[in-house]
């Protein structure tokens, strides 16, 4: 279905993770946009609650929760859409562009199209400070997001 994730850096403030996946980035960005409860977060959590506002400044809004039942809150705004493209995000800001006293990161996801129908998914999850890159990749950066990789590569085979 997909091949190895790869995790990758180029700069001292970014943590990356990519995969070539066996499915048109169609189906990737509608799963990623109308399917996020269904495959966001680790393996055992769930997302029993997501708001997006697909639009420059639009929320997005995320709560996973744990097995045992913590549960971890997501807020921020959209900064681009790009249809089939290119989705990014961050915390920086709320609803309005009222901006967010804990700054932590931006994330920018593409979706590129590769020959035989599969695509490159490319997860970059850019911080304002190596302190706060640090702290994401200790929190469990590649394994969290290599885990919602899994699940959404799950969720478009059955497409």
């Amino acid at each position: 279905m997909d091949t190895a994730s790869a995790a990758i850096s180029s700069t001292d403030r970014e943590l990356v993770i990519s995969r070539v996946i066996d499915a048109r980035r169609e189906f990737i960005f509608k799963a990623w946009t109308t399917r996020l409860t269904e495959w966001w977060g680790p393996h055992g959590m769930t997302t029993p609650f997501c708001e997006m506002d697909l639009r420059p400044g639009g929320v997005f809004r995320t709560v996973m929760r744990a097995p045992d039942g913590s549960e971890y809150p997501t807020k921020g705004v959209f900064l681009e859409i790009v249809e089939n493209e290119r989705i990014v995000f961050t915390d920086a800001y709320g609803p309005g562009w009222e901006p967010s006293p804990e700054i932590f990161f931006t994330a920018i996801t593409t979706f590129d199209a590769l020959p035989g129908g599969k695509t490159r998914y490319t997860a970059r999850a850019l911080h304002w400070t190596v302190e706060n890159r640090e702290k994401h990749e200790q929190m469990g950066f590649h394994q969290g997001w290599g885990e919602s990789l899994d699940r959404l590569v799950a969720l478009v085979a059955k497409a």
